[in-house]
């Protein structure tokens, strides 16, 4: 009995634990899902349901009974979305559906993650003493909510139809390998796959396998070692560090953060592979970029993409004029920024990436009269794409403090004490730290074709090669995971 209650406790909402790819109560559930969906391959509906049902057993792990939130979206804009469909030349009953759907939407996201962010701005202008509401942010929903508005205002656009039955729906809005942290996956790329018959190729199995070893190795090798033995000890008490380590420490959240989130990513495309369907690229080599309006084609590339198509060319785009064109980029990347979290922190951030991709338009394409699609090429590459990094290091100061008082205090360390004689010391100390970044950095320049040699020695090696991979990666995460479970970073947004 007491191994029964201990195998159900470990299936119940747990707070404290709530489930990530990379963590053993997964990957056993995983493989019993696995099977059971093998097994109604040739049965589509029960095969959907089930998916559906996993889904949502998925997110009440995730964050408990708020599971009905995704509920309530999915429901709701399924129907409104019909309603829409309906009426088809009635364009002032549309618009009245779509601005209910988004006030169902919006409303949840905005109650959920902004009522307290708002509350104290409305308090502080007049002068009262705001004490925040304990609201619990349900892990995913900015992710959720605006992948199910791109659906509804699809089919208000008329550039799609709406999904021929509830079921559908909810497994497109659910299903569990993007819910929680993305990709933002559109209805257009993935409703086609829905009714396809299943089929998992060799390449979608072997490619499938990499990208979930690499994610995993990515997450609980590089990024929380790295975060854990270095990257918050800078950020928790900056003004004990010089400026000289405070940039190391800058170049080590870049690092950070780009593994944790894209090894999400990658788990996630790796897992929908598996189970036969295929999700856009969501990170591209992003520091690889030569601007900021380069590092955006590449970084987080489903929110960015969304973002540019409902939001900024909602407000017109670069069709207005060029002034107007910059103040709806601002626009576009000042709330890109508030997505990301309720602080003035992320909207400064936004604003400031606003701003950087504003200015390199203008330089580029006003002073040096260059296309849009134009990239520097040589030496003048290398200068863009070090300058383009470091502007990047130094915006993460905002994004990743909560506080600007000790946002400033990096700042002022990194400028006027940065000490470079102490540089030698902290990375013979932090060794291990620095090697791990440095093959992050390394592996992130190598060219595609290597991946590909991989993918396609794995699918030679077979199910024997892609087990003992996942085995290596597995052990290399024991040896080095901490007692805690480390959240992805992109949770909490």
């Amino acid at each position: 009995m007491e191994i029964i209650d201990r195998i159900l406790s470990q299936l119940q909402y747990n707070p404290k634990s709530p489930m990530i790819f990379s963590s053993g109560l997964f990957l056993m559930l995983f493989l019993g899902f696995t099977l059971f969906y093998m097994l109604l391959r040739k049965k589509l509906t029960a095969r959907l349901l089930f998916v559906t049902l996993f889904s949502y057993y998925f997110y009440y792990k995730s964050s408990g009974l708020y599971f009905l939130l995704l509920a309530l979206v999915t429901v709701s804009d399924f129907y409104i979305a019909r309603a829409i469909s309906r009426l088809a030349g009635e364009r002032g009953r549309q618009k009245m559906l779509i601005a209910l759907s988004m006030l169902v939407d919006l409303g949840l996201l905005a109650y959920f993650k902004y009522t307290n962010f708002f509350g104290a701005m409305i308090s502080s202008l007049i002068g009262n003493n705001f004490q925040p509401w304990d609201i619990f942010l349900p892990v995913g929903i900015s992710f959720f909510t605006f992948q199910s508005m791109s659906s509804t205002i699809d089919i208000y656009r008329r550039t799609m139809k709406p999904l021929p039955s509830l079921l559908d729906y909810a497994f497109y809005v659910s299903f569990f390998p993007q819910l929680v942290a993305g990709p933002i996956v559109r209805a257009s790329d993935f409703v086609p796959q829905i009714r396809k018959p299943l089929c998992v190729t060799s390449d979608m199995f072997a490619r499938g396998v990499y990208l979930i070893a690499a994610g995993l190795f990515k997450k609980a090798v590089v990024s929380d070692y790295i975060s854990l033995n270095f990257v918050d000890r800078i950020f928790d008490n900056p003004t004990l560090f010089s400026g000289g380590e405070i940039l190391l420490g800058l170049y080590g959240y870049s690092v950070q953060i780009y593994c944790d989130f894209s090894g999400y990513s990658d788990m996630a495309i790796g897992i929908a592979l598996l189970l036969g369907f295929k999700f856009p690229v969501n990170f591209n080599a992003p520091f690889k970029a030569d601007s900021m309006s380069d590092f955006w084609r590449r970084w987080h590339i489903s929110l960015s993409s969304w973002i540019r198509d409902y939001v900024y060319i909602s407000l017109g785009g670069s069709k207005v004029g060029r002034v107007r064109m910059y103040v709806n980029q601002m626009i576009a990347m000042t709330l890109c920024g508030l997505w990301h979290g309720a602080s003035l922190n992320f909207v400064l951030w936004g604003a400031i990436h606003g701003a950087l991709v504003c200015i390199h338009k203008f330089f580029s394409q006003v002073v040096l009269g260059h296309d849009r699609h134009y990239h520097p090429h040589g030496w003048r590459r290398l200068v863009a794409v070090v300058l383009t990094f470091h502007l990047l290091c130094l915006t993460w100061i905002f994004f990743r403090n909560q506080d600007f008082t000790v946002a400033w205090a990096m700042i002022c360390q990194l400028f006027t004490k940065f000490n470079p004689q102490v540089l030698p010391q902290v990375i013979v100390a932090y060794r291990w730290v620095f090697a791990m970044m440095l093959l992050a950095f390394v592996a992130h320049w190598l060219p595609g074709s290597l991946k590909d040699r991989g993918i396609e020695l794995l699918k030679k090696g077979g199910v024997v090669a892609s087990a003992l991979l996942i085995v290596i990666v597995a052990y290399m995460v024991i040896q080095v995971k901490s007692s805690d479970v480390q959240p992805f970073i992109y949770f909490q947004f």
